[in-house]
């Protein structure tokens, strides 16, 4: 993920939470390491923006140089003005959020493009997938969100444009 991110240009990296441990129900995958995580994210601490999964606790807050535990962050990006994104984890509800509004959640670990009266975005998940799905990511670039694959392959997007 942090190659992808090198590569992109991007100025912020945005992490949905369940950042070091990804709870009981999960099997974790072969070489999963956290300590492994935490070193490699540490370079990176002033680029990241994050929020807090389920599977995140105080104790991961203890090891990580950045915020892991806020519930949510808005987002006021300039060129989607005057929609705001708001990015949880997705395990809580939502606020109220206005017609045309973006929400950016990670919870179910796969990748969702769905256009309502708000726009939900879901980029999958990098190390535990489901439902089938290649691990993904997604990157915002002029009005797009796109989630990708690590082949670089489009499995989505959505254009505010």
């Amino acid at each position: 993920m942090l190659d992808a991110f090198e590569q992109s240009g991007a100025g912020k990296l945005i992490l949905l939470g369940d950042i070091l441990y990804h709870g009981p129900r999960n099997d974790l995958p072969d070489r999963y390491a956290p300590k492994q995580v935490i070193i490699s994210l540490v370079p990176y601490a002033d680029r990241i923006l994050c929020v807090r999964g389920n599977c995140d606790a105080e104790v991961d807050q203890m090891v990580l140089p950045f915020p892991i535990l806020a519930d949510y962050a808005a987002l006021f990006i300039d060129e989607l003005s005057p929609r705001t994104v708001y990015v949880s984890h997705g395990h809580h509800p939502m606020p109220p959020l206005s017609p045309g509004d973006i929400w950016i959640s990670g919870h179910t670990h796969i990748p969702l493009v769905e256009q309502g009266d708000v726009v939900h975005l879901n980029p999958g998940s990098v190390a535990i997938p489901k439902g089938g799905a290649a691990p993904s990511y997604m990157l915002y670039e002029g009005k797009t969100f796109t989630i990708l694959d690590f082949e670089g392959n489009a499995i989505n997007k959505w254009s505010a444009a």
